[in-house]
């Protein structure tokens, strides 16, 4: 009954887990990073911003941002938008 009861606990502990290393990851210090941070980090990991740098240019991170928004239904504003494709263009574009 107890290890039944261990592996029960542990069960539910792993995404616990899991979720806990996604937020380990820092993106570049400087404007907008703070809202880029909330933002995007409130659906995904932030690895994907650092798995796509520096490939995507201004107009690819435009079309990601606004893909969250429309397709993914992100609840991100049009001046938070802004800020976000801005940032990542200047700190992990092309």
């Amino acid at each position: 009954m107890k290890k039944r009861i261990l592996v029960a606990l542990a069960f539910l502990a792993a995404p616990a887990v899991a979720r806990a290393d996604e937020f380990t990851i820092k993106l570049k210090p400087g404007p907008g990073s703070e809202t880029t941070q909330a933002s995007c980090a409130a659906c995904h990991s932030l690895d994907y911003i650092l798995m796509n740098a520096p490939f995507p240019s201004a107009q690819v991170w435009d079309a990601e941002v606004k893909k969250m928004i429309n397709v993914f239904g992100a609840s991100i504003g049009a001046e938070d938008a802004k800020a976000i494709t801005d940032y990542l263009t200047k700190n992990y574009g092309s």
